[in-house]
């Protein structure tokens, strides 16, 4: 199949409106990402509402992942990544002098593509962050705890498992004793990648409510390649395709009326 090409600019696409809910959280200006030589995220404009959940869609290697990490700065450890444009949290340049990245870690926690638990019992995992953050009360942990593990629906499976060892636990419970654990420290943006894709169905479903459930209480961010996911779950969707920020808009109209050619390429299966 022969492969469309894209100019390698951003084109402006019109502000999403839903229902109001509209306050940015992340605001990007012509925002790219270079990885030496290589330009992977090309001068991104975009608006990250408050409260709902943006999903970014596109094929591999289009960007998508390095986009994400950019939100809170992981892509710092990587030898020769560097930023140019801007790039907004809460009306602060994320890649300010004077910006305490750990702080912004904890503002904007992240969950990775595979369950990555610590080899460490339930509690232990879910408590880590607090810890880090110099709370040593056992009965403020306990709390802590609880509540992440409410919030990540999974206390009602684990609560008579707390002291036992993480890595005993599914592959699917292992996943949310993650979000558990990136809920422990209060972040505002939680960031998602590629969180169901080593999932089986049932879990990957549970998940996807979990997500539904998060909405309102947390900005969500998610990177996925299942469209169908992303029109599950989004109120928002961003199209990436090399780097360049194809469409983004309300995730109903982008997959059922998606206003650039590529964009209906691509959820409709002719490539990628």
């Amino acid at each position: 199949m022969e492969r469309f090409a894209l100019p390698r600019i951003a084109v402006p696409e019109e502000k999403p409106h839903l229902e109001g809910k509209t306050e940015p959280h992340v605001v990007a200006e012509d925002f790219s990402v270079f990885y030496r030589a290589n330009e992977a995220v090309v001068k991104v404009s975009m608006e990250i509402p408050r409260g709902l959940v943006t999903a970014i869609i596109g094929p591999s290697g289009c960007g998508k992942s390095t986009f994400l990490r950019a939100l809170n700065r992981m892509n710092d450890l990587i030898p020769g990544c560097r930023t140019a444009g801007k790039l907004y949290f809460d009306g602060q340049d994320i890649y300010g002098p004077n910006v305490d990245v750990v702080a912004l870690r904890q503002r904007i926690g992240m969950v990775f593509q595979k369950p990555n638990p610590f080899p460490k019992s339930v509690f232990e995992n879910v408590i880590y962050g607090p810890r880090i953050l110099g709370i040593r009360n056992r009965s403020e942990l306990a709390e802590i705890a609880e509540r992440s593990l409410v919030r990540a629906a999974l206390w009602e499976e684990v609560n008579d498992r707390l002291n036992e060892n993480a890595l005993g636990l599914s592959g699917g419970q292992q996943q949310r004793l993650c979000i558990a654990r990136a809920l422990a420290v209060d972040p505002e943006i939680l960031l998602m990648d590629e969180p169901t894709s080593a999932l089986d169905p049932r879990s990957t479903a549970r998940i996807e409510d979990l997500i539904g459930e998060l909405r309102g209480n947390y900005t969500i961010v998610l990177v996925t390649h299942n469209m169908q996911q992303a029109a599950r779950v989004s109120d928002l969707t961003a199209f990436l395709y090399e780097g360049v920020l194809v469409e983004f808009g309300e995730t109903r109209r982008l997959f059922t009326k998606p206003r650039k050619k590529e964009t209906e390429d691509y959820i409709t299966g002719r490539f990628g």
